[in-house]
């Protein structure tokens, strides 16, 4: 009987331990099924936060497409009106030579002008000096033809004034 009991202790352990074993398989069971539930709601709760960073992204990336769009048309502005600038700098800097030159032309005329003046009286006194000494040179030789014309023609007369 003794040995019925021991049995029968020991069958109670041997129960009690693994009721033990069960329950506490149990606990940590629950437990697991816990962490997988908080894990699950984080995993959802972090996959809501993406897609909504992914439709933030996406809303700035739509806001960001006509900025770009009209950055590129600035651009394209901004070099437009710089070689438009360039040109005319050098359209200006050509009228600017150009400008110089005809001054210096200028100059260089208003310059010469009064030597031409001064030339050309000097030409005139000679042209004068030069028609008086013909014109006496005439005189002299229609005085000399006076002398021999014959003063009962009329002809003849007139041509040497009387």
């Amino acid at each position: 009987m003794r040995a019925i009991s021991a049995v029968i202790f020991m069958a109670v352990c041997v129960l009690v331990v693994l009721a033990f074993q069960g329950i506490r398989q149990e606990l940590n069971l629950r437990e697991l099924q816990g962490r997988i539930k908080r894990a699950t709601e984080q995993v959802k709760k972090k996959e809501d936060e993406i897609v909504e960073s992914k439709q933030k992204i996406q809303e700035l990336n739509n806001q960001i497409a006509p900025m770009n769009t009209k950055k590129d048309q600035l651009t394209k502005q901004k070099d437009e009106l710089q070689k438009s600038t360039d040109n005319a700098q050098k359209d200006l800097e050509k009228c600017n030579k150009e400008k110089a030159d005809s001054e210096k032309k200028k100059t260089d005329a208003a310059a010469a002008l009064p030597k031409l003046k001064a030339d050309q009286e000097e030409e005139k006194k000679k042209a004068e000096e030069e028609i008086q000494a013909l014109k006496q040179q005439i005189l002299d030789r229609d005085k000399k033809i006076c002398e021999f014309v014959d003063p009962n023609q009329t002809e003849g007369m007139k041509l040497c004034g009387k």
